[in-house]
């Protein structure tokens, strides 16, 4: 008999691992979720030096062996997406589904240089940080979600900000994804400004194994786990039969 399945939760730029507590708490009891933050954002100290994907993904493959987990499937959100990618596609023992949450796509993330500098300047405003929240979220949210989000944005580390606008979103993992041999699962939401549903459908499933679903969540944006815990639950549930 197989080990119960584990999640582990990758969250977006600019966000934590909180992310993830409304999922942790409709998976359980039958699957933990296990969500860090990711080096320089939430809680975690930014790195010293190197804030390439591969040093992410390292992190990641160091956080899953510290927590002796057997067996394992990622939830990859946004930033986190291409980062459990990077991970995936190095075929890590025990991992064994990939499960993306409108991720950032194995190529260059599209975006506009004058994109790339305004979200440069905005960091650690608080201004900003509630004009990112309206733009990223199409459903309405409760207050504590509103303000984990804005408390998150602000905590950032500066290094680790500019480094996913200037480097990380840019690098170009797609000659690795022909190493991806798990099965893949994509959720997007239908009002998502961010990475809207055509960045999936042309830079990233062509990418995934064949017969990789998308699933679309109507309504909702950019923030799937805080605005649609119960639709990504289920499918993740479902996923996780196939696995």
């Amino acid at each position: 008999m197989p080990a119960p399945l584990t999640f582990i939760g990758l969250h977006y730029w600019a966000g934590s691992g909180n992310e993830f507590q409304a999922l942790a708490q409709l998976l359980a009891p039958h699957h933990r979720v296990l969500a860090p933050d990711l080096p320089g954002f939430g809680a975690a100290p930014a790195p010293q030096v190197d804030y390439s994907l591969d040093a992410y993904a390292d992190h990641v493959a160091q956080f899953i062996a510290a927590q002796h987990v057997e067996r394992y499937a990622l939830i990859g959100h946004s930033m986190g997406g291409k980062i459990g990618l990077a991970l995936a596609a190095r075929q890590p023992p025990g991992l064994v589904g990939m499960a993306l949450l409108s991720p950032s796509p194995p190529g260059p993330e599209p975006m506009t240089a004058a994109d790339r500098q305004h979200s440069q300047q905005a960091y650690g405003k608080a201004a900003e940080a509630e004009k990112t929240f309206r733009r990223i979220t199409a459903r309405p949210l409760r207050e504590a979600q509103h303000q984990q989000i804005l408390h998150d944005n602000l905590r950032s580390s500066r290094p680790a900000w500019d480094a996913w606008l200037l480097l990380g979103s840019q690098e170009d993992i797609r000659a690795r994804m022909g190493r991806l041999e798990v099965p893949c699962l994509v959720m997007a939401g239908e009002r998502d400004g961010v990475l809207p549903l055509h960045v999936h459908l042309h830079h990233t499933l062509p990418l995934l194994p064949a017969r990789t679903p998308l699933e679309v969540i109507a309504g909702a944006g950019h923030l799937l786990p805080y605005e649609a815990p119960e639709q990504v639950a289920a499918l993740l549930q479902a996923f996780s039969q196939r696995l």
